[in-house]
């Protein structure tokens, strides 16, 4: 291997995945959760009460 091909990647930053910031990358999956989540479906109605109201024992 030359030693300009190693100097060459000794210089570039590792941390840095393809110029995508780790705030912007979890703000993309957030929203991608988001969109592919189907809603949710409407809470069931509470059962029908008795017409008469019975009092204490």
């Amino acid at each position: 291997m030359p030693a300009t091909e190693s100097s060459e990647q000794q210089q570039k930053p590792h941390a840095v995945a393809a110029g995508v910031s780790m705030r912007d990358l979890l703000a993309s999956c957030a929203a991608a959760n988001t969109i592919s989540t189907p809603p949710r479906l409407p809470d069931p109605e509470p059962a029908q009460t008795p017409a008469g109201h019975r009092e204490a024992a």
